[in-house]
């Protein structure tokens, strides 16, 4: 199976790297992509969209032959929804790494800060405790020395959606910094946060207890749950 790996904020493809010794162990062929405008620190991200980084996945998807599985790490999640949208035909199933669809009109986040047409790495004290668990000092040091600053037009563009054919698409949610019987409870309650994955047809939830990125604090741990996903395994799942 083919499997592309987009990203999430300020990593390129090699933020993968760890991950991906198991997926072509396993026999698959694993595509970790490296977005428009996260090529090096010195990249023009002026003008670069979300639409721009959804059709980057759209054009590794027609390169490929037969299904391919998504996977979107944090905002790579919104982005991999925008690719699903517009091949809803040619995704087996799209996994989202602590991170969620993004529904129509919906941004990911402009609340960062951003300097011109960039938004660095933040402080860490600009997050929430939950996403740093388990990213110790020495992973908070090579995280910051590979970040690359975020196209501020991917953050903060609307995201645009267009075939319902999407909701068809089977979904595994790996829930860390959340556990997933409170995205269970939130969709129960109709929050405004899981609306687009409330729609979802078929959605499996995976626990990886950890912070917000486990491809660094649990590389083993998140390739056994993505492979068990793309085998459609489902005993760790939730629901």
């Amino acid at each position: 199976m083919d499997i592309i790996l987009v990203p999430g904020f300020w990593l390129d493809a090699s933020s993968w790297q760890e991950v991906v010794p198991a997926l072509e162990a396993a026999g698959h062929r694993p595509h970790p992509l490296t977005l428009p405008g996260l090529e090096s620190l010195d990249a023009d991200r002026s003008g670069i969209s979300l639409q721009d980084h959804i059709d980057f996945v759209v054009a590794a998807i027609d390169a490929l032959e037969g299904k391919v599985v998504l996977v979107g790490h944090s905002g790579g999640g919104a982005v991999i929804h925008g690719a699903l949208d517009a091949r809803p035909d040619r995704v087996e199933r799209a996994i989202y790494v602590d991170s969620g669809p993004l529904g129509e009109g919906d941004v990911i986040n402009n609340e960062l800060p951003a300097d011109g047409d960039d938004i660095p790495l933040p402080p860490w004290e600009g997050f929430d405790d939950a996403d740093l668990i388990d990213l110790d000092d020495g992973l908070r040091e090579a995280f910051r020395a590979r970040a690359i600053p975020q196209p501020k037009g991917v953050a903060y563009g609307r995201q645009h959606l267009h075939d319902t054919r999407r909701y068809d698409v089977p979904a595994t949610v790996i829930a860390c910094e959340f556990p997933s019987s409170l995205l269970c409870e939130w969709i129960d309650a109709g929050h405004p946060f899981v609306a687009e994955l409330a729609r979802v047809r078929d959605v499996e939830f995976v626990d990886l207890p950890t912070g917000h990125w486990p491809q660094f604090t649990k590389p083993a741990e998140l390739a056994r749950v993505i492979l068990a996903a793309v085998d459609r395994k489902g005993d760790d799942t939730s629901q």
